[in-house]
């Protein structure tokens, strides 16, 4: 046994009765790796929840780091440190990978729910095509004749009936339907509508 191993009353110091036990555990003795259980369950859940701070999340943390103690004990190495700091390094990250997570996943809600709330649709790009549509509008409005414009006007900005628009004008039906066809074809063609 080294000089190191030793407590002062020559009895096996805690790291050095640790370091033996897991190497055992690498081999797959369950008996050793109860008694590493037992000797630093308490520590890896003390670090992980002051991590964590909640104490379900501690405990399945703490869970999977004995879970990998278990699985990666010949990994160990002890010119780089005693058992309990390698746990403990183990804990740590572990606890630290479950809060990156958990933001992570929190940063994705986030975004998800900024997008709902987001329009279906640009509404910049929107209200420009629909002001360069009226100015098209408006310049092929002005291609019309003036009692083409004024009966085009009354029926479809004001919304009257060409009965209405006759009786506005003072002028027969007929003549305020040939105005509105004529002007309409006309509009049409200007626009670049097809039929």
């Amino acid at each position: 046994m080294r000089a190191a191993e030793s407590s002062p009353a020559g009895a096996p110091s805690p790291d050095g009765d640790l370091e033996a036990r897991l190497t055992e555990v690498a081999r797959g003795d369950q008996a050793a790796f109860a008694v590493v259980y037992d000797a630093v369950s308490g520590p890896v859940f003390g670090l992980v929840r002051s991590v964590l701070r909640d104490p379900a999340q501690s405990e399945e943390v703490t869970q999977e780091v004995l879970v990998e103690l278990w699985r990666t004990a010949a990994r160990f190495r002890p010119d780089r440190g005693s058992v309990m700091t390698w746990v403990l390094t183990l804990a740590h990250r572990r606890a630290v990978d479950r809060v990156r997570s958990a933001e992570a996943s929190a940063a994705r809600e986030h975004k998800a729910a900024l997008l709902d709330q987001l329009p279906a649709y640009d509404e910049v790009t929107e209200q420009v095509e629909t002001r360069l549509e009226q100015q098209r509008v408006r310049r092929c409005l002005r291609t019309l004749t003036g009692l083409q414009r004024e009966a085009v006007a009354l029926a479809y900005y004001r919304g009257l009936t060409y009965r209405e628009v006759a009786q506005l004008l003072t002028v027969p039906l007929g003549t305020v339907k040939t105005r509105l066809r004529d002007g309409l074809i006309r509009l049409r063609d200007c626009l670049g509508v097809s039929a």
